[in-house]
């Protein structure tokens, strides 16, 4: 039976990146909300949805819907979610999901309280090239993950007046709090060493230890400009790497032999490096960010079934290590 959802928040990561990939799925949005009037409009034609409200509240009281999906702000986040679970609808939020740990914790004492479940939108899991690669790991062709290293980083945010890297930390660094556990395991321990060149401009290496054994380090920070490629992970085996660049492009390297004396030298598929990036020239609907893979799973989450979408269990903890690399930063 199709889904039906109300949708509040209707800005332009909603309109350009979730809901267009959303309403590729079996889902009926029957309302729509945003405080801005003429957004709400716009959203509202785009989408085919007539009833509309600039009131959450209102938009919760629907008669008819299922679930509520949002992309608002962290305080939202916390505030809306709690009272969509309090009416027993089941909700899809963007991350973070609120401002702190302790709203987490809420979100997942209210989800737990209406035995209705409350997905996260940590996309980069579902990110082409970094579902490849934890495939891989998970295959057993791989062996063990010894080591991950990498960037995550984005433009100076130009702040005026007192510097707040709150926003950077909340929307920005929260997905590799995610991410890591992912293609590694649970997270043992968080260090952290930083650099600010200038107040907005800033550079920090986040070092990990894993339940698994392994280590880690990620380079994060404000000193990039969003115009060039900003993500790039590695995850270290024995006598294996992979390697993503930018979500989209991946290689696998195995153990080869050396080549140059050999006359006979072919590329051989059982330990020469493997690559695939994905084909931009076909006209193809493809999502290679990972938000049409991540609403494949929400979405029947959202109806109860058991699918690998993120949790909000998943949001916590990924909050409270957060909180930890904020603290270690004392930023």
């Amino acid at each position: 039976m199709t889904l039906k959802i109300g949708w509040i928040g209707c800005g332009i990561h909603a309109t350009q990146m979730l809901l267009p990939q959303l309403v590729r799925h079996d889902i009926e949005l029957v309302a729509m909300c945003d405080i801005d009037g003429n957004r709400l409009k716009d959203a509202g034609r785009q989408f085919g949805v007539a009833n509309l409200t600039t009131d959450a509240q209102a938009l919760l009281t629907t008669p008819g819907i299922d679930a509520v999906g949002m992309a608002v702000g962290p305080d939202q986040h916390l505030a809306f979610g709690k009272a969509a679970l309090e009416r027993g609808l089941s909700v899809f939020m963007e991350k973070p999901p609120s401002g702190s740990a302790a709203g987490a914790r809420e979100l997942l004492a209210a989800s737990e309280k209406a035995k209705k479940p409350l997905l996260v939108g940590f996309m980069k899991r579902y990110s082409i090239g970094n579902r490849m690669a934890a495939n891989i790991v998970k295959s057993g062709r791989f062996g063990d993950v010894l080591g991950l290293t990498g960037y995550y980083m984005t433009a100076p945010g130009y702040f005026v007046g007192n510097v707040d890297y709150t926003g950077f930390f909340l929307h920005h660094c929260v997905h590799y709090m995610d991410l890591v556990s992912f293609l590694v395991s649970p997270v043992r321990s968080i260090s952290t060493r930083k650099v600010e060149k200038t107040p907005g401009r800033l550079l920090f290496h986040v070092a990990f230890e894993f339940e698994c054994g392994a280590i880690g380090n990620i380079a994060m920070g404000t000193v990039q400009s969003r115009g060039t490629p900003v993500e790039r992970i590695e995850l270290m085996g024995d006598h294996q790497r992979i390697e993503v660049d930018d979500v989209i492009e991946i290689r696998w390297h195995r153990n080869p032999p050396f080549k140059i004396d050999d006359l006979g030298a072919t590329l051989k598929e059982d330990c020469d490096t493997l690559t695939w990036k994905p084909n931009f020239t076909a006209a193809a609907n493809e999502d290679p960010k990972g938000y049409h893979a991540l609403l494949a799973d929400v979405v029947p989450a959202l109806r109860g079934a058991s699918t690998p979408a993120p949790t909000i269990a998943e949001g916590v903890i990924a909050m409270e290590r957060l909180e930890t690399m904020r603290r270690e930063l004392a930023l």
